[in-house]
């Protein structure tokens, strides 16, 4: 793997994509319109936007729209930071799917985490 995009904004994005760099990852960062001048969009080697104007929050959680910008610029691995989409068993699956490389949990631990009876029998078993 030679590329990362990072699925996040702000300092989170940025940590991701310093400790990407150290590991020789090139860098892609997204950027919701409203983040345009965000510092996060600057640090990463390539960045693109992400939805339109007037959506910065529903942008950051376009699976469709993210999985397309790692397919077209060549990512193969696609870290979700920290947050809702790092929970979402639905998008470590579209990843996947795409086939590309989630930087998290599989959607299958991520499915057990979030219900809490199959949660303790992963602990259990663990």
């Amino acid at each position: 793997m030679k590329k990362l995009l990072v699925a996040n904004r702000s300092e989170i994005a940025i940590r991701v994509m310093r400790a990407a760099t150290e590991l020789g990852f090139r860098t892609v960062a997204i950027y919701s319109h409203e983040d345009r001048y965000s510092l996060h969009r600057f640090k990463a080697d390539e960045s693109y936007q992400v939805g339109g104007p007037d959506a910065p929050v529903k942008n950051y959680l376009n699976i469709p729209e993210i999985i397309r910008i790692a397919q077209d610029v060549g990512a193969e691995l696609i870290h979700p930071g920290y947050g809702v989409l790092s929970e979402y068993a639905d998008f470590a699956q579209a990843c996947a799917d795409a086939g590309s490389t989630f930087g998290g949990p599989t959607p299958e631990r991520l499915r057990g985490f979030g219900d809490k009876t199959a949660a303790r029998k992963i602990a259990e078993k663990a």
